[in-house]
């Protein structure tokens, strides 16, 4: 039986072998980046600002936007800035059914994740209209990878989009929170399982944080302890 595995895991690897997620470049192996794209991606690591975790000079600074408009959570755990690479991986996992993706990008993700026993991973949700569309939630399946990755539980429903909104993209800040307002609520039936716990909250990309706020004010009225970004990149520099 072994064998047989090995043979079918050969003829499949030769008939179609591991390619880059980031350019298609054929690979050594799944989920691996070609020495290109590898080399062109901006990890992201310290000193970050107090609030947010975005590269700044010296560590215990407080970038401007943060100063300006304090974040509802606390802090932003992202792999890498959003460029070239980072955004053909997400486009490819949401509209081009390349699930695969997902595990890639928690592969990376689990990284950053925290190890303690309150820890909660709670994917941000998409309305049901957009899930219905697309067929599944981008969020969640990165999420389900890391727990299975880190062993940090999740509650794949812990939060609920309840009204649809537009996509933020070319809105300003301001514009962005407003379209988000009020529309997350935590699920009633997990919102015990919530109290007092270390909420990691998985998203593909974090941009100007209107999104994150709202999920963390809903999660914080319910009782989570402390709430911090987990994503695969974030816009580090330009009108986010």
């Amino acid at each position: 039986m072994r064998l047989l595995r090995a043979l079918l895991q050969w003829i499949i690897d030769y008939a179609l072998p591991p390619r880059c997620p980031g350019c298609g470049a054929v690979t050594p192996s799944d989920y691996q980046f070609c020495g290109t794209c590898w080399q062109s991606i901006e990890f992201l690591g310290e000193p970050g600002c107090a609030l947010c975790r975005i590269p700044v000079a010296a560590e215990g600074m407080i970038c401007g936007p943060c100063l300006a408009n304090p974040p509802r959570h606390d802090g932003v755990r992202a792999v890498m800035a959003y460029g070239d690479v980072a955004r053909r991986v997400v486009l490819r996992l949401k509209y081009s059914r390349r699930i695969g993706n997902a595990r890639t990008m928690a592969v990376l993700m689990a990284h950053q994740c925290v190890a303690n026993q309150d820890a909660l991973l709670i994917p941000v949700p998409l309305h049901r209209w957009r899930l219905w569309s697309r067929g599944y939630n981008q969020a969640a399946l990165i999420s389900a990878h890391l727990a299975r990755l880190t062993g940090t539980p999740m509650v794949v429903d812990g939060l609920l989009r309840v009204r649809a909104t537009r996509s933020l993209a070319g809105l300003g800040r301001k514009a962005r929170a407003k379209e988000v307002k009020a529309a997350f609520r935590v699920n009633p039936r997990h919102r015990a399982a919530l109290k007092a716990r270390h909420i990691l909250l998985v998203d593909d990309v974090y941009t100007s944080g209107a999104t994150a706020n709202a999920c963390a004010r809903a999660l914080k009225s319910a009782g989570a302890r402390r709430v911090e970004i987990l994503c695969w990149a974030r816009v580090v520099v330009g009108d986010d």
